[in-house]
């Protein structure tokens, strides 16, 4: 039922509510406060405490990949959606006060990936193409870097993610390189009390781009990848996550071939990262029938299943109790009161414990 959304408490395993759209859900974004569904010409905005719907957009443009982000940090609850379904231009709108803040002119190409930093402070964004990626400042809507992330072919962004301190970006697509931008500011004390070859290189650039057509000049002032992972697959859909795992920074990339890969990452020097742990996400029934034809009847010694990841972090199933919300008002929201009760409702978002919910980085002993 793609129209239909349901609601569930992920700790009882209980649905809360359930909500039927007019159109197709395209996807779904939730913070502390808000939860917005966007299809593919509207949007809404709910409550989450009870899921009550706070505003409608009709008629926005066309968005076939139901493109958004919503900022995790709910006392502002940003929310971005594309301003147009020709160029890359960005709304901003305040989810909390439900006024639109600014419209962005990020792209000639229209939106392909976009993504808030954990603040609700930055939003980076793609077009189409893919070839840079451009951060803003929210709510001003102020340019602030700009990364190159490739010029000979244009590929897919197929997801946006920032550290948690908002130091790095990176940016994953339907090629084999996942790419690690720095957002560091380039200081002019800096480059005088240290001048090297490359400063007076830089200037000479800087000077020179002045003269030189607009689309020449923002190259040149363009920052390349700091770091980059090298996947050992082509054309398939990935999503990639910067994390913080036992005190260490990791890039996380998860595949559409079921398996999530952990990269070291370098925070001072960059360059390429190593991987360090591979997980597969469920067990492939291909890869038990061609092992058991490859294996001799006789050979074969009875071994313990070996369970997937997923399948041992996951939380055992419960029936559903007599408390499941098996309706929802859209005047009053869900009929059987708060979606989420006081004492859950936390003033800071929800952050995993490092040592017990994140994946392992060292397979066990």
């Amino acid at each position: 039922m793609p129209r239909r959304m349901n609601v569930y408490h992920f700790k009882k395993g209980t649905e809360i509510c359930n909500y039927s759209y007019s159109n197709n859900i395209l996807s779904v974004r939730l913070n502390r406060q808000r939860l917005v569904v966007c299809l593919e010409e509207s949007v809404y905005i709910h409550n989450i405490k009870d899921m009550k719907l706070l505003k409608t957009l009709l008629n926005t443009p066309t968005n076939p990949t139901g493109l958004c982000a919503l900022s995790v940090n709910h006392s502002n609850s940003y929310l971005a959606y594309p301003g147009s379904a020709t160029i890359g231009e960005i709304t901003v709108y305040d989810a909390n006060n439900l006024s639109t803040l600014t419209l962005i002119q990020a792209h000639d190409s229209p939106l392909a990936a976009l993504t808030f930093n954990a603040s609700g402070t930055k939003l980076a964004s793609a077009s189409e193409k893919g070839t840079v990626i451009r951060v803003f400042s929210v709510p001003e809507g102020q340019r602030l870097f700009e990364f190159r992330r490739g010029m000979k072919r244009y590929v897919s962004i197929s997801s946006l993610s920032f550290s948690a301190d908002a130091q790095f970006l990176c940016a994953s697509s339907n090629t084999e390189t996942v790419h690690i931008f720095k957002l560091e500011q380039h200081s002019p004390s800096q480059d005088e009390e240290s001048p090297t070859w490359s400063t007076y290189m830089g200037k000479m650039f800087t000077a020179a781009s002045t003269y030189l057509p607009t689309q020449v000049s923002d190259m040149m002032h363009q920052d390349r990848a700091f770091a980059t992972v090298r996947l050992n697959m082509f054309g398939l859909k990935n999503i990639c996550s910067l994390a913080t795992i036992q005190k260490l920074p990791r890039l996380l990339v998860a595949s559409s071939d079921g398996c999530l890969y952990i990269y070291n990452v370098d925070p001072q020097d960059g360059g390429e990262c190593v991987l360090v742990q591979k997980h597969r996400l469920f067990e492939s029934s291909e890869d038990e029938v061609e092992q058991k034809e490859e294996e001799d009847p006789e050979d074969v010694v009875p071994q313990p299943a070996s369970q997937s990841y997923a399948a041992t972090v996951a939380l055992p199933s419960t029936p559903p109790c007599s408390t499941t919300l098996l309706g929802y008002s859209e005047d009053g929201g869900a009929q059987k009161g708060d979606v989420i009760p006081e004492h859950e409702f936390a003033e800071s978002p929800v952050c995993l414990d490092d040592e017990n919910e994140f994946p392992p980085v060292s397979k066990p002993e």
